[in-house]
């Protein structure tokens, strides 16, 4: 009876601990995408990654770069006459008329939400003059955002040899598109109306991206489809105020994809708020003060995502301008604190006077040195 038990238990043990390997352990083979990526929206930092610089196409994925722009570049309530040029785009469409008078605004929901060709090429002529210079201003801005392995041809995703990303390029432009609040909430936007001049009724836009219904935190962002590129997603979602982005690019299976991709960050990886803002650092000396030290506290938080075992690893490097002369204001810079992960560094904030310090009284310091040697004297 006793050999039974324990040969249970070890088997228990076994499951138990197999079954934890599972969950932390994700490997390419689980993942159908060529080329695929899990980011950190705020950090940057890569989770997972399969293939993650390998140049492939990314069908209308594309869109996230001519949202980006729109948003950066234009007026939301500008209005933009469709060119016969884009009433005729091939492809997905909200079905725009040459002559049709729109707002840039309604035009992006119909870039995101849709999927519109006509509307993104209407907001690549609006913005640039042409779909050709549109083409330039969004591998310019890739290029900003660190994407350096990114070619953009035109701002829709129809295919073009010359027309390129990887998993990790895609990544950065979409992290850099949600760092802008409208763009998080044009995504997130399950159904909108739109106008349409001639017509009895509104185009009623509805979300193609299923992540947002079927995933909880899901928040963003755009799905994909071209023959040559295969089934493409850039999906987003937030728990407890913190988001990841998974990219999944010729993914036969990206729905499954990207919400594998997700529950692995969030199942076994954490966010630490590694520097809080205001948080007391350290004390400086002040020369020439009426004090003659003064705090120094962080300007704002620092948060990074860590796996266990990571954070015995950090290390903090404080740099201080030397020497600190008064006077100093409140919130006036003193340096800097930066954080580094096995010699990598991660990021940091700036160190700022927790306090004012007025300049010494030359007058008043004379005065009390003498009363001090008069008392002495006598």
């Amino acid at each position: 009876m006793g050999g039974k038990f324990t040969l249970l238990l070890l088997i228990i043990f076994l499951f138990i601990n197999l079954s934890a390997l599972s969950v932390l352990a994700l490997t390419e083979e689980e993942i159908s995408a060529r080329g695929a990526v899990l980011m950190d929206r705020s950090s940057r930092r890569v989770l997972f990654n399969k293939n993650h610089e390998e140049r492939l196409p990314m069908a209308s994925t594309t869109k996230i770069m001519t949202g980006l722009l729109a948003l950066e570049e234009g007026d939301l309530r500008g209005r933009v006459v469709v060119s016969e040029r884009a009433a005729g785009v091939e492809g997905s469409s909200i079905w725009l008329e040459k002559g049709e008078v729109k707002t840039l605004e309604e035009l992006v929901f119909g870039l995101m939400l849709r999927s519109g060709n006509d509307a993104a090429t209407v907001i690549a002529e609006y913005l640039a003059g042409s779909v050709e210079d549109f083409s330039v201003m969004m591998t310019d801005k890739a290029r900003e955002k660190g994407a350096l392995n990114t070619s953009f041809r035109n701002p829709h995703g129809l295919h073009d040899e010359e027309h390129f990303t990887t998993a990790y390029d895609l990544g950065l432009i979409t992290c850099a598109a949600l760092d802008l609040p409208e763009f998080r909430e044009i995504i997130k936007t399950r159904e909108k109306r739109i106008t349409w001049p001639g017509h009895q009724w509104d185009r009623f836009l509805r979300n193609q991206n299923k992540l947002l219904d079927m995933y909880e935190g899901a928040d963003g962002v755009k799905t994909g489809w071209t023959t040559p590129a295969g089934r493409c997603f850039v999906g987003s979602a937030t728990r407890d105020s913190w988001q990841l982005v998974a990219v999944v690019l010729n993914a036969p299976a990206m729905w499954e994809d990207a919400t594998t991709l997700l529950d692995y960050g969030f199942d076994n990886w954490k966010l630490h708020s590694l520097i809080r803002e205001n948080q007391f650092v350290k004390t400086g000396e002040v020369k020439g003060g009426a004090r003659e030290k003064v705090r120094l506290i962080a300007a704002g938080e620092f948060t990074y995502p860590l796996q266990e075992g990571e954070e015995e690893h950090l290390v903090y490097s404080i740099a201080v301008e030397q020497p600190l002369k008064a006077p100093l204001r409140k919130g006036d810079k003193m340096g800097e604190v930066t954080v580094f992960l096995n010699e990598e560094e991660l990021g940091g904030v700036d160190l700022l006077a927790g306090e004012s310090v007025d300049r010494k009284n030359i007058f008043l310091s004379l005065k009390n040195r003498w009363k001090s040697w008069f008392l002495y004297l006598f």
